[in-house]
């Protein structure tokens, strides 16, 4: 685990293990277009409304496209009680992994 600006925990896309909780925070033409097939999407816009929705009783990888607003969620969970962690470089750094990606219908997924 690194420290993303001194004080977000955050991890490398190739860390986080099989099975973890990844929360994609992108908006709904963002996850359409390409995103990691295990992943649950809240948008940032609608997290207050659908936190419930997020185990508190796990770890939560925080991804979206490039960190940014995924470490700004990742330091709201945090402060809310939950044990949250950014993904660094976001989904790009997840595709340029060459880790998989989906997308919604039969489009060839990409990062938007």
């Amino acid at each position: 685990m690194t420290n993303f600006g001194g004080s977000i925990p955050s991890v490398g896309a190739l860390q986080i293990p099989d099975g973890a909780y990844l929360l994609d925070v992108r908006e709904q033409d963002e996850w359409d277009a390409g995103h990691a097939p295990e992943a649950v999407h809240i948008p940032m816009s609608a997290l207050n409304e659908r936190a419930g929705e997020i185990p508190q009783d796990r770890e939560v990888y925080v991804v979206c496209r490039v960190g940014g607003r995924s470490a700004q969620v990742t330091v709201a969970l945090n402060n809310a009680g939950w044990k949250a962690l950014n993904v660094d470089g976001g989904m790009i750094a997840w595709e340029r992994a060459g880790l998989p990606v989906d997308a919604v219908g039969d489009a060839e997924p990409y990062i938007a």
